[in-house]
C-alpha cells in the first residue's frame, strides 16, 4: 500500500467517529423537553381581529383602555434531538426538564393537552368571577356546563342564572339543591331564568334519572357566582393551564371602570386566580419574567409564592410586585400610577 492510499485509509477511520457523533447528534432523540420564554399577549388587544378580552351587550359600559396588561406564557419543545438538546441548552435561554415531569408515563400527550385545555377554560370562568366579585355585582346561582345529550339541553345555556323552581325562589345554591332533591325521575320543573343579552325566561324540563342520586337528573352543573347581564369572552386559542387567569381578571376590571389600571404603562404578569380572587402560584416564573422584559415591560406582577424564585433571576430592569389577591394586584397597579411604593417581592 503506497502513502496516499495510508493516508485515504486513515482519514476515513479518523472520519468514522466524527460521522457516527453527527448521526446521534441529528437522530436519536432525549427523554428532555425545552422549556423557555414564549410569546406575551395584551389581554387589553386584539388577536386575530378580536379582543382579547371581549365585552359585549347593551347593559354593558365598556371603557377605552391604553397600554398593557400582558400575560405571559412558557414555551415547551418536545421530541429533541440530542444535537438540539445541547444547542438549547447552550443558548443560556431555555432549560432543560426529565420529560416524565412535563409528559407523565401513565397519561397520553393527548390526554394531558385535554387537561391543559380544561385548566384553561377554568381559568377564564374564575377570572370572569373575580373581576365581577370584586366590581360588586350581585350573586345568582349560576349555570356552569348544561350536559349534551341531556335534559335541559337546548333549554338551558351556560351563563343561565337561576332564579326560581316551580315558582318558588331560589337566591343560593343550598336553596336549589333542596327543591331539586324533593323531586324525582319524570317530575317536570319550570325554570325562571335570567339569560346574558336576552330577555328573563321560563323553561320546562322532564327530570332524567342518574344511578348517582335517587331524585331528578337536571343535567347542569351550577354554582354560587356573581352574575352580569353581559357576556365575557376570552379569545385566546391554543394557550394551555390557568395561569392566565389573574391578568384576564385585570383586563376585565379595567375595561369596565373608568381610567387607567396600569397608568398607561407596560404592566406584564402571571397567577392562577380563584372565584374569590386569590393569586396562586404558577411554574416557568423565569422564563415569563424574561419574555415580559424582551416584549418590552417595566412591571411583572408575581405571585406571593414564586417571589423567591423570582428575586433568583436577572431582572434586567424589571420591577418585581408581589400579588397575593386580585384587589392587592389592583391597589399595587394604583399605588405605582400615583408614584408611591407597592408591595414588592
Amino acid at each position: 500500500m503506497n502513502g496516499v492510499n495510508r493516508r485515504i485509509l486513515t482519514l476515513l477511520v479518523a472520519l468514522v467517529p466524527v460521522v457516527a457523533f453527527g448521526v446521534l447528534l441529528s437522530v436519536v432523540q432525549v427523554p428532555f423537553v425545552s422549556l423557555g420564554p414564549g410569546p406575551t399577549f395584551n389581554t387589553l388587544g386584539e388577536i386575530d381581529g378580536k379582543q382579547v378580552v371581549d365585552i359585549e351587550g347593551p347593559d354593558a359600559t365598556v371603557h377605552p383602555t391604553s397600554g398593557h396588561l400582558n400575560m405571559t406564557t412558557v414555551s415547551q419543545r418536545d421530541g429533541l434531538t440530542l444535537g438540539q438538546a445541547i444547542t438549547l441548552w447552550m443558548s443560556g435561554r431555555e432549560q432543560l426538564v426529565p420529560r416524565d415531569l412535563v409528559y407523565p408515563p401513565d397519561k397520553s400527550k393527548d390526554e394531558i393537552d385535554e387537561a391543559n385545555t380544561a385548566d384553561f377554560k377554568n381559568s377564564e370562568d374564575s377570572a370572569e368571577y373575580a373581576a365581577l366579585s370584586f366590581l360588586k355585582y350581585p350573586m345568582a346561582v349560576t349555570v356552569q356546563n348544561v350536559t349534551d345529550p341531556g335534559p335541559s339541553a337546548g333549554k338551558l345555556q351556560d351563563g343561565d342564572a337561576i332564579d326560581g323552581v316551580n315558582g318558588k325562589p331560589v337566591a343560593n345554591l343550598d336553596e336549589f339543591q333542596a327543591l331539586l332533591k324533593e323531586t324525582k325521575p319524570g317530575d317536570k320543573l319550570v325554570i325562571d331564568y335570567r339569560r346574558k343579552n336576552a330577555p328573563p325566561g321560563e323553561a320546562t324540563i322532564t327530570l332524567g334519572d342518574n344511578p348517582d342520586r335517587d331524585y331528578g337528573y337536571l343535567g347542569i352543573a351550577v354554582l354560587d357566582a356573581p352574575w352580569a347581564p353581559f357576556d365575557i369572552e376570552f379569545n385566546l386559542a391554543n394557550i394551555g393551564g390557568p395561569s392566565a387567569g389573574l391578568m384576564f381578571s385585570l383586563a376585565v376590571v379595567d375595561k369596565l371602570t373608568t381610567g387607567d389600571l396600569n397608568d398607561g404603562k407596560f404592566i406584564a404578569g402571571t397567577g392562577t386566580i380563584s372565584g374569590d380572587g386569590k393569586v396562586g402560584s404558577i411554574g416557568g416564573i423565569t422564563h415569563k419574567m424574561l419574555a415580559a422584559s424582551e416584549a418590552g415591560a417595566e412591571v411583572f406582577l408575581v405571585p406571593a409564592d414564586n417571589c423567591t424564585e423570582a428575586r433568583s433571576a436577572p431582572r434586567d430592569g424589571l420591577e418585581l410586585v408581589k400579588v397575593e389577591t386580585l384587589e392587592g394586584a389592583v391597589d399595587a397597579l394604583k399605588t405605582i400610577s400615583a408614584g408611591g411604593e407597592p408591595p414588592r417581592c
